[in-house]
């Protein structure tokens, strides 16, 4: 059988190194302890001034802001460096895969090292895998994987078909899933924010840059999750061939995660988590960009979006040592 993958996001060409990719997965896992922050959130003088401190660093850096959709970015430990674009809710496509795969988490959580309980694949999944249409992953009715096995198709090669098969896993159906994701969401403060599906493929899915990041956050918290966002391919058992990430910015030195997302009517989007390097220490670094080319192709956008944010994550990597260091700030661990 050859591995066909459909998919509304670009094809990225098959992987042949998976050991060393899962290698530095491990690598993420291993060294979260080791990421770290400026003294204490606010300074110890209030979140005012706190926001202050963070605006300055991030007008010393002179981030390469997009000029389309929307963008937000920040420094753990530090604060927002600044968001651009509004508020108004927009399609999000597949980066609403994140919050499926942490619903699915917070209600069946795996252990580090842990595969989770066999899920079979239904004759709804295994149609769905046939689709010209849209990303989905070509399943099989009565095929069994593991819950990793499946958070690594619905993660890396963005599988629509295998999202709604874990909703239905976990709730029944997809709409008492997508309640759950809707009271996470507003759990987490995403105010901006609706999900009406578990794949994003409905432009009914609409959020913010700035709700996207609060997630963002939670979802790197999570080490499973981050994990496999890490991960730039895979083997697993009853697919073919590798199976391989999305997101191409993994390619660059320090960048982690996290999700892709891309279609005509939402352009492209990018939820990503990099390292930047300041003395000894390391800042975990979270940006999201949404509607990159809006209206034109899906992999027109999805380019742009990764573009975009490839220039923010050189010039945070490039520019957080100096400007913390003008700021007078020391790095401690969080």
């Amino acid at each position: 059988m050859v591995a066909r993958w459909i998919r509304t996001e670009e094809k990225p060409a098959w992987a042949r190194r998976c050991a060393v990719w899962a290698s530095a997965a491990a690598l993420v896992v291993a060294g979260i302890v080791g990421w770290q922050g400026l003294p204490g959130d606010d300074g110890g003088d209030g979140p005012a001034a706190a926001a202050a401190r963070a605006a300055a660093v991030a007008e010393r850096l002179d981030l390469p802001w997009p000029s389309e959709g929307q963008t937000s970015v920040a420094v753990e430990g530090l604060g927002s460096l600044g968001s651009r674009g509004g508020d108004k809710p927009m399609p999000i496509a597949s980066v609403t895969k994140v919050m499926t795969a942490y619903v699915v988490l917070k209600e069946h959580p795996l252990r580090n090292g842990e595969r989770g309980p066999k899920i079979t694949v239904d004759e709804t999944a295994a149609q769905e895998g046939l689709s010209l249409s849209e990303s989905s992953a070509p399943v099989r009715a009565g095929q069994r994987f593991s819950q990793r096995d499946l958070l690594e198709l619905l993660l890396l090669p963005s599988g629509n078909n295998v999202a709604r098969l874990l909703a239905r896993w976990d709730a029944g159906s997809q709409e008492a899933f997508v309640a759950k994701m809707n009271r996470a969401a507003a759990g987490l403060g995403m105010t901006h924010t609706t999900y009406t599906g578990a794949s994003g493929i409905e432009p009914t899915t609409r959020s913010t840059a700035d709700d996207q990041l609060k997630l963002a956050r939670r979802a790197m918290q999570e080490p499973v999750l981050r994990a496999v966002v890490a991960m730039r391919s895979t083997t697993i058992p009853g697919m073919p061939g590798a199976v391989t990430n999305t997101n191409r910015l993994l390619d660059k030195p320090g960048v982690i995660g996290l999700k892709t997302g891309s279609s005509t009517p939402a352009g492209g989007n990018l939820m990503w988590a990099a390292e930047a390097k300041s003395g000894t220490g390391r800042h975990l670094v979270l940006g999201v960009v949404l509607g990159q080319r809006a209206d034109t192709t899906p992999t027109e956008g999805l380019q742009a979006a990764l573009d975009s944010s490839g220039r923010l994550i050189d010039a945070v990597q490039r520019g957080l040592p100096d400007a913390l260091a003008a700021r007078g700030g020391k790095a401690v661990h969080t």
